[in-house]
């Protein structure tokens, strides 16, 4: 598995930086977003955008939700994997999560609300909502950086157009040891970006490219950005799509939300020709998303060492 290291994740200052290429921070944020999505495939953020005051609500709104009875968060059902209830497995006791699709627009998640309490809950959905708004801004300028970076501006409005936004909301419950406990299995995103916070209580490890494990300890004022695979094969392996897991111990749960763009269906991810020569041959042929996402949840898609590549690989 390779051994825990004392590497740190790059660190981005976003407070300055306004949805404007022509903004004097651009240009350096720009390069320092491409260089570590190369070599790490991930990088801690800050990004004023999204209060602490919204920030600390959110951790109490996903309290709220996980103390709710199991048979109402069995009601957060989903046709689309992974965007449903997920809980109660043995291979991975602590962990259980929950799914809120569109999170940005304010009646997507209004109706996940009442499905949830029909006598409703303005304030979590307020929180939600806005939480989730406000962060997809840091999405929308991690991904026009790296398609500027790369000279693709002429996919920009393809590609920004290409995506909705999940909301998947995370708790752990603390193993009660100090022995550390799988909390969730390696695994990489399947999106295109994650944008992930988390309470004070640490878990999440990244696997550099030689294979060793970085524990991430993000500050309470950061967030973590992570390339998912679908942004991997649409960059041609230009970025790096990590492996990270969450190890527990101690006493105390764990809640993070993280906030996937992730491809329409029916929206091909297919490598801009401008990322394609004799250096970096075509890795994947053109998918679907949710097609890929069906298959990972096959028996064959969780044997494989890399999902993508046993689906579309050239």
């Amino acid at each position: 598995m390779g051994s825990k290291t004392q590497l740190r994740l790059p660190m981005i200052d976003f407070s300055n930086v306004e949805l404007n290429p022509s903004s004097p921070e651009w240009k350096s944020v720009k390069a320092q977003v491409r260089e570590a999505l190369e070599e790490y495939g991930c990088f801690e953020a800050t990004f004023s955008k999204v209060p602490l005051d919204l920030r600390k609500a959110l951790f109490g709104a996903l309290e709220e939700l996980f103390d709710l009875p199991l048979q109402t968060k069995l009601k957060n059902s989903s046709k689309k994997p992974f965007h449903g209830y997920v809980g109660q497995y043995p291979m991975v006791p602590l962990y259980e999560s929950m799914g809120i699709d569109h999170a940005p627009n304010p009646d997507k998640v209004q109706g996940f609300t009442q499905l949830l309490w029909p006598e409703g809950n303005p304030n979590f959905c307020k929180t939600i909502q806005s939480y989730s708004e406000k962060l997809s801004e840091l999405d929308q300028i991690i991904r026009r950086m790296v398609l500027e970076s790369f000279g693709l501006e002429k996919y920009m409005d393809e590609h920004m157009d290409s995506t909705n936004y999940l909301l998947r909301v995370m708790k752990y419950k603390g193993p009660q040891t100090t022995e550390t406990k799988l909390g969730l299995n390696s695994h990489t995103d399947k999106n295109i970006v994650t944008i992930l916070y988390q309470n004070q209580v640490d878990g999440l490890e990244v696997q550099t490219k030689d294979g060793e494990w970085i524990n991430v300890k993000p500050s309470p004022d950061s967030f973590i950005a992570m390339i998912g695979d679908s942004f991997y094969a649409w960059t041609n392996g230009r970025l790096y799509s990590a492996h990270h897991q969450v190890m527990m111990r101690g006493n105390e749960a764990r809640y993070s939300a993280g906030l996937f763009s992730i491809p329409k269906a029916g929206y091909i991810v297919k490598a801009p020709e401008e990322l394609v020569d004799e250096d970096h041959p075509l890795l994947f042929k053109p998918f679907d998303h949710v097609e890929f996402l069906g298959f990972y949840y096959t028996e064959a898609g969780q044997r494989s060492p890399s999902a993508l590549k046993a689906f579309c690989g050239v």
